[in-house]
Parts: structure tokens; sequence; C-alpha cells
């Protein structure tokens, strides 16, 4: 079992800047591919971001394509994404996930390939 822990959402202008940070317990995170997510109100939760589990493949949707930027750091079991040039649409409640499958090249981007989710942080971009 693992657990997530969302932290460095928040209230930002739009243009600002934001870092989340996501971090987990247990062993064998090293090993599993990270995703972010997002859900605002009144819509379906989609995919941000995702990395495997050497750092080495990262995928971004397109509406976050050179904004944000998702790294991790195995050595303190934490994955974050870096929030840049923030725009009002941006809002939503941002959760980290994690795809269980050992050593995968690829990240996934589907929600129902992840299995451990976090609570999630609220990132509010004012206009």
């Amino acid at each position: 079992q693992v657990q997530l822990v969302e932290s460095g959402g928040g209230l930002v202008q739009a243009g600002g800047s934001l870092r989340l940070s996501c971090a987990a317990s247990g062993r064998t995170f090293s090993s599993y591919a990270m995703g972010w997510f997002r859900q605002a109100p009144g819509k379906e939760r989609e995919f941000v971001a995702a990395i495997n589990w050497s750092g080495g493949n990262t995928y971004y949707a397109d509406s976050v394509k050179g904004r944000f930027t998702i790294s991790r750091d195995n050595a303190k079991n934490t994955v974050y994404l870096q929030m840049n040039s923030l725009k009002p649409e941006d809002t939503a409640v941002y959760y980290c996930a994690a795809d269980k499958r050992m050593r995968t090249v690829l990240p996934p981007r589907g929600i129902y390939e992840y299995d451990y989710w976090g609570q999630g942080t609220q990132v509010t971009v004012s206009s």
C-alpha cells in the first residue's frame, strides 16, 4: 500500500508560479510511475502530467505543456509539479497518483491506470 500526501497549493495571481509536492510512503516508490491530475468544479478529473519511475520519460497535457514541469526525487520519495505562468483556468484541486506496475518505460495518462491517489491540494488562480 502506498500513501500519497500533496502539498504546496494555494492562491496565486495569474502569471504567478506554484510548486506542488507529493510525498509518498513505502519502499517501492522509486519503481512507480507517477501522475498529476486535476479536477475543477463541475468538471471531470483530467490528466495533467506523468513521469516514469526513473524520470526519463514524461508526458504533459497540451493545456500545460511549456508551463508545467513534473519531476521526482526518488531519494526523498517525492514527486513535484512546478507550475509557471498560471492562468485562471488552471484553478482546480490537484491530485497525485501512483501506478503500481513496476518500472514501466512509459508513464500512463489514463485515470484508471493509476492505483493510489492522494487527497488533493487546492490551487486557485485569480485574474
